[in-house]
């Protein structure tokens, strides 16, 4: 099965600080991103609000607790949640994240990079494939940032997350932020790592912020885009054209005016990168 990309435009993430605004009125972007597990509980203010905003704008569902890398057998009363609310809800996809943060039953609320082995590799596909098959339709799968290698890995990043879209049949939502703050840490060219993704899989993309910690950059969805990242997505929409773009705030939440403004930018970025390019500007 081929992937197909739908374009939604520009988005921000559906937080609780501004539920207010989205009841009083239809949300002033192109489309939203929710996280799944805010919203599996059956009835409450929160889902009365995803229904409220269902209806004004698409909507995307984003989990964090799927732990697709995990050796945890998957979490069959998780699967069930995810499918009611998709039923509820029908979003315009659903999305999470490539990495493990389970353990012996234990969920550590983190996203922890895989070791890229031939062995994951085998292992995440089959597990993507069974959710894949429960939920009824294709996942994306969401690159995230790291601070550690595995000595073990026996491929770079970018393979093993093109190779986990082809052999699963998923879509790769592409954090470029993350892409920036783990080639800071480990070293590596985030050119290089846009150059190896391939264009056909990738369905969204996400912008954020991080803090500079000095020997490393810390992924903290606390700030603005910085101009490193807004750089580094001109040339990813270079490279492979409109794709929906989200803007991620999770701390520190800023007014929703703030969060707009932001993706307002995102999309003034995307014009000009796309007008360069048949201007045929670039090198």
């Amino acid at each position: 099965m081929a992937f197909t990309r739908r374009l939604l435009g520009h988005g921000v993430g559906l937080r609780a600080k501004h539920f207010a605004e989205h009841l009083a009125v239809e949300p002033p972007v192109d489309w939203v991103e929710a996280i799944s597990e805010n919203f599996m509980a059956p009835g409450g203010r929160p889902l009365a609000v995803l229904e409220k905003v269902r209806r004004d704008v698409p909507v995307v569902l984003h989990g964090v607790s799927l732990s697709i890398g995990s050796t945890d057998p998957l979490s069959e009363r998780y699967l069930a949640l995810l499918t009611d609310l998709t039923s509820r809800i029908e979003p315009a996809w659903i999305s999470d994240h490539l990495c493990w943060g389970s353990h012996g039953g234990r969920y550590a609320h983190d996203l922890w990079p895989l070791p890229y082995t031939e062995e994951a590799l085998r292992h995440v596909v089959r597990r993507i494939l069974r959710v894949q098959e429960v939920l009824g339709r294709q996942l994306l799968l969401e690159n995230v940032s790291s601070y550690v290698a595995f000595r073990a890995s026996e491929m770079p990043e970018w393979e093993f997350l093109a190779e986990v879209a082809r052999r699963a049949d998923c879509g790769i939502l592409l954090d470029v932020n993350n892409v920036y703050v783990s080639a800071r840490n480990h070293g590596f060219d985030p050119y290089a790592y846009l150059a190896a993704l391939p264009a056909s899989r990738i369905g969204q993309i996400h912008l954020a912020g991080h803090s500079d910690k000095g020997r490393y950059l810390l992924d903290t969805h606390g700030e603005e885009v910085p101009a490193a990242v807004w750089e580094l997505y001109a040339e990813t929409v270079r490279r492979f054209g409109r794709i929906s773009t989200l803007i991620e705030w999770d701390d520190h939440v800023p007014p929703l005016g703030r969060l707009v403004q932001e993706s307002r930018r995102a999309a003034e970025v995307e014009a000009a990168a796309l007008a360069a390019l048949q201007q045929g500007a670039l090198p």
